[in-house]
């Protein structure tokens, strides 16, 4: 137990020092290199011991024991834009800057294991990074022609799981089960007003958190053909003074709509899927779907429930495998409107573009594994995600900052506009004994 909470605490170092972008939404479409080459199936496709958090009963595949360590090297490329956003005079520059997010590498440790009590019982351990997000405008220009509107904002949400797995079979049915531990980090820090006609950047540093959830599972095989289905329960997470802090900077709950202070709770999942083998080919299917809108602080700036649907295809030699896959999931980011509070839907969106773009939506992937031995295997999986182009409405904001501070004219509109693209290698090797 105390080699496990070590292990734990390394590697939620390792992930706090990263601003990891994940895919959909803020989570990584697949967990381990096998999953992420075929798209992030995994509910009816098992690999192994890194299938304990995509779904508990697919560990069941393990022989005897078998330990995997993967690192993803992730890279998403976000530029923002607003032309309202730099008061030079007390009014806007009239230029519209984009600049682009200093936030442009993270790596992600995962490391899986599971082992086999019995012919029936298999138990497995996880401790992974699984989600995260975050922009870095910090080092741009503020108040001046070449401002790019972002107030510096600079935003990291880090999380990691470190779980226990327990897969029981019985015939073709198999259920799993598992209980999460939950570590995250979310930092956030901008330019505010003094209410003198100048700014102060608002900077509380990083706030921490651990929350606890559950995870259950059941595939059912027969012949070549599995069914399988996945719940994931909301993990409530509260990060002391940083949500409330900007909110309360840009007028509190009453003004910006924004009334869960610091939670932000990840949310819950449900998922099915099925995968099918003939001789060396599978070709799998899932469909999941993430409940953004019913968890706490990402309700309150709007983001929506999301279908998310993955297909993937593997080739499995005697030595070597062949992985495709393909992701999509629309844009849970709705852009948020009012007539009686447009200066709240402003803020809304401006936070959402400039701090939190989890905007992407079409994902292409490719992989694949060679054995070296019976004993030991590498596996590799490169994703693509084009590029996504949003503008949504800050206009109520140009009002209340611009329009009073510098007299700009009635009618003044203004936009946040974001592009985000992303690319990601995973290198993983698993050793089986």
């Amino acid at each position: 137990m105390t080699k496990t909470i070590k292990l734990a605490v390394v590697a939620a170092l390792a992930l706090g020092a990263t601003s990891a972008f994940a895919t959909n939404g803020d989570v990584m479409i697949g967990q381990g290199a096998k999953s992420r080459a075929m798209g992030g199936v995994g509910i009816a496709k098992s690999f192994g011991a890194e299938s304990a958090l995509a779904n508990p009963a697919n560990i069941s595949s393990v022989k005897d024991s078998e330990a995997t360590l993967a690192v993803t090297v992730f890279m998403p490329n976000v530029s923002f834009a607003s032309d309202a956003g730099a008061v030079a005079g007390g009014a806007p520059t009239g230029s519209v800057n984009s600049s682009d997010s200093a936030a442009n590498l993270s790596v992600i440790p995962e490391i899986y294991y599971a082992t086999r009590l019995s012919d029936n019982l298999v138990l497995g351990l996880a401790i992974a990074g699984t989600a995260g997000m975050g922009t870095d405008y910090d080092g741009e220009a503020f108040g001046t022609a070449t401002d790019n509107g972002a107030f510096r904002m600079k935003t990291a949400l880090s999380l990691l799981k470190v779980a226990v797995p327990v897969s029981y079979t019985a015939g073709g049915l198999t259920v799993g089960l598992e209980g999460i531990l939950q570590y995250g980090s979310l930092e956030m820090s901008h330019m505010i007003s003094d209410g003198a006609g100048g700014y102060n950047l608002l900077n509380n540093g990083a706030s921490t958190d651990v929350g606890y959830g559950l995870e259950v599972g059941a595939t059912y095989t027969t012949g070549g053909l599995t069914l399988g289905a996945v719940y994931k329960s909301k993990i409530g997470m509260t990060y002391d003074n940083t949500i409330s802090a900007s909110i309360n900077a840009f007028g509190g709950a009453a003004a910006t709509g924004v009334a869960s202070g610091d939670n932000l709770d990840q949310p819950e999942e449900r998922g099915v899927g099925i995968s099918y083998t003939m001789d060396e080919s599978t070709i799998s299917a899932d469909y999941k779907n993430i409940a953004w809108g019913d968890a706490a602080g990402y309700a309150d700036f709007g983001w929506e429930n999301q279908d998310v649907y993955a297909i993937g295809y593997e080739y499995a030699a005697k030595t070597w495998a062949l992985r495709l896959g393909y992701n999509y999931a629309k844009n849970p980011i709705v852009e948020q409107t009012s007539t009686t509070n447009p200066y709240g839907a402003s803020v809304r969106n401006f936070f959402n573009l400039a701090g939190f773009p989890g905007v992407v939506e079409t994902h292409y992937t490719i992989g694949g594994a060679y054995n070296i031995s019976d004993a030991f295997s590498l596996d590799a999986a490169f994703i693509y995600v084009p590029e996504t182009s949003l503008s949504y409405d800050t206009s109520g904001m140009t009002a209340a900052f611009i329009q009073g501070a510098g007299g700009v004219p009635a009618g003044e509109t203004s936009s946040a506009d974001v592009k985000h693209s992303q690319m990601g290698l995973t290198i993983a090797g698993t050793y089986k004994f």
